[in-house]
């Protein structure tokens, strides 16, 4: 066991799987000759060189096809957004390309492709650099949507993502890269469409995932000295979706709250809610309840980020009243 960061075991993970199979490379913005935007791409174009480590122009419609297309041919590309919010530039071939080859030709190609990078809200950046848009990717049949919350599930998740035969799509969080935490020697490999009880509770059910889970955690944690369990768990894949392990849950606590970072309309949460009101809606004591940032644009003025973004005094909130308390 070794203490390692969230952006040393993306590269920890990458470098492993390009070892094992010479078809898998990366290629995206800034990701050789500086090690990557977030330092998650550090000393692979040394080892690998410029054949596998490729950096490109700021073109991510064009470096997009050119891996979509190899990945018709043999390969295993990586390839690596500077953020997620540019990857709206690159939309027409990760839906109508990568996602729909393969049932197009009948199954005749497989697009063994991971599209990885930071998403999500990650400080004043403005409100073109702060979206969340793993509801968009996994609305669309044929891609996979991953989000890790911590530096173990990364490693495990994005070897995953690499040696499945469909397009998936990787989350991760700026906010996350200086995350530490101890990761086996010994290689391991986490599947994709588990999710993970990160707490057990009895009193109520708190469904999030990627960097959100941190306060989710500290949350459950808090509420412990109020003699409140909350049950803590980590969808880890949005899509495909752990829809049997929220089920057991809710069926236990008898209460559900959604927590993510995105906007509140056709929201993961939306899905979650009309999946448990259709499938457990007896075992209901309290109507579910979603905590999503506001539906506006991400403010820049830090006094209105605190108000748009989730935070412990509305989660505690909710929680409670779930709970009648």
């Amino acid at each position: 066991m070794k203490e390692k960061t969230f952006r040393e075991v993306i590269a920890e993970a990458m470098s492993e799987e390009m070892r094992r199979d010479n078809s898998v490379y990366l290629m995206g913005e800034e990701v050789a000759q500086y090690n990557g935007a977030y330092k998650a791409s550090k000393g692979l174009l040394k080892e690998f060189g410029s054949q596998r480590v490729i950096d490109t122009p700021i073109s991510e419609l064009g470096f997009s096809g050119i891996g979509i297309g190899s990945a018709m041919n043999g390969c295993r590309p990586i390839i690596e957004f500077m953020t997620f919010n540019f990857s709206l530039v690159a939309m027409d071939q990760i839906i109508n390309n990568a996602a729909k080859i393969h049932y197009m030709s009948g199954g005749q190609w497989n697009i063994p492709i991971v599209f990885r990078g930071p998403t999500g809200f990650a400080g004043q950046l403005g409100a073109t650099h702060s979206q969340s848009f793993e509801s968009w990717y996994a609305s669309c049949p044929g891609l996979k949507v991953v989000i890790p919350c911590n530096p173990y599930d990364a490693k495990g998740l994005l070897k995953s993502a690499i040696r499945d035969n469909n397009p998936v799509i990787f989350m991760e969080s700026e906010q996350m890269y200086s995350d530490k935490m101890m990761i086996p020697d010994k290689e391991y490999i986490i599947p994709i469409g588990i999710s993970d009880i990160k707490k057990v509770g009895t009193d109520i059910s708190l469904v999030s995932f990627g960097k959100l889970i941190k306060l989710a955690m500290h949350i459950a944690k808090k509420l412990e000295t109020e003699n409140i369990s909350v049950e803590v768990i980590d969808l880890r894949t949005i899509r495909p979706l752990d829809y049997n392990s929220i089920l057991l849950s809710v069926q236990k606590t008898n209460r559900l709250i959604i927590l993510e970072e995105s906007w509140p309309f056709s929201s993961i949460g939306s899905e979650i809610t009309y999946f448990i009101q259709k499938n457990a809606f007896d075992y209901l004591d309290a109507p579910i309840n979603k905590i999503t940032t506001l539906d506006t644009p991400s403010p820049y003025s830090s006094n209105l980020i605190s108000y748009w973004f989730p935070n412990e005094t509305k989660i505690i909130k909710s929680i409670k009243k779930s709970l009648y308390i």
